[in-house]
């Protein structure tokens, strides 16, 4: 997919940050868009909007017969909606478990299963968004790094599946680093999440938006965000499991 013009755009989680710019990206570049998050969306004039809760799923599957009926087809869908969640295994609730794991993994499947008959349609193409999480495990992460680690594997397996069977559908992973968005201070955290992000969060959204534009365009596997994205992508291939070793005393630093 080398041009963006006419085509049609489904993206979640679009009221902010990584979502807000790239449905305003792919606006400018002439495409259709649909935009959908559970809060407001305030967005440029000609951007379709609607209200979506990615943790329901009939929802979701209402919201890709919506759009197919109201923009005509479906070229891209990138699931970007997602919530954060600090807490250690034994302090975090059960609710909370649930609620990352509604949002982040069952979203992302439920919308990639919902939107797949239109992109077979339009060979098209679908964006996950996992994280630099789902590349190595971090304290206090471990709801995070669940969600995360499974919608690497489940768009990894699904990428192969596309490609088997010739549909045409392209797949991509997207790991983004720190990225200045919203996410820690909307987080359900035990302490103060959002100024230890904060110290790590480099790269703009709209930075984010173009190089997962690049990946569409370049029908790429995976797509690292931010330098922070590249260094933690080496660390499991350089260190193997030892990484462990060097992460822990890096997080305690963020908290200080």
């Amino acid at each position: 997919m080398r041009t963006f013009t006419d085509k049609v755009a489904v993206v979640t989680g679009a009221a902010s940050g990584i979502g807000q710019a790239l449905a305003q990206a792919l606006h400018n570049e002439g495409a259709q868009v649909a935009a959908s998050d559970i809060t407001p969306i305030t967005a440029a004039p000609g951007i379709h909007t609607y209200h979506l809760d990615v943790a329901d799923r009939d929802a979701i599957y209402a919201h890709a017969e919506q759009v197919a009926a109201d923009l005509g087809r479906v070229d891209i869908v990138i699931n970007n909606a997602g919530v954060a969640l600090k807490a250690t295994v034994q302090a975090m609730t059960d609710e909370d478990f649930r609620w990352l794991m509604d949002i982040n993994f069952w979203g992302v499947v439920n919308g990639s299963r919902a939107f797949l008959p239109h992109l077979t349609k339009s060979r098209g193409h679908l964006v996950n968004i996992s994280s630099v999480f789902g590349l190595i495990g971090v304290p206090t992460q471990s709801a995070y790094n669940a969600a995360k680690f499974a919608v690497r594997g489940f768009t990894e397996s699904l990428r192969q599946e596309m490609r088997l069977t010739h549909t045409g559908v392209g797949v991509t992973c997207v790991h983004p680093g720190g990225v200045k968005t919203n996410i820690a201070r909307n987080a359900r955290s035990t302490d103060d999440f959002e100024s230890s992000f904060e110290k790590i969060a480099r790269t703009t959204p709209e930075k984010a938006a173009q190089t997962i534009l690049n990946g569409i365009r370049r029908d790429k596997a995976r797509v690292l965000i931010g330098p922070d994205a590249h260094v933690i992508d080496a660390l499991p291939r350089l260190f193997a499991s030892g990484y462990q070793t060097l992460i822990g005393p890096f997080v305690r630093g963020l908290t200080r």
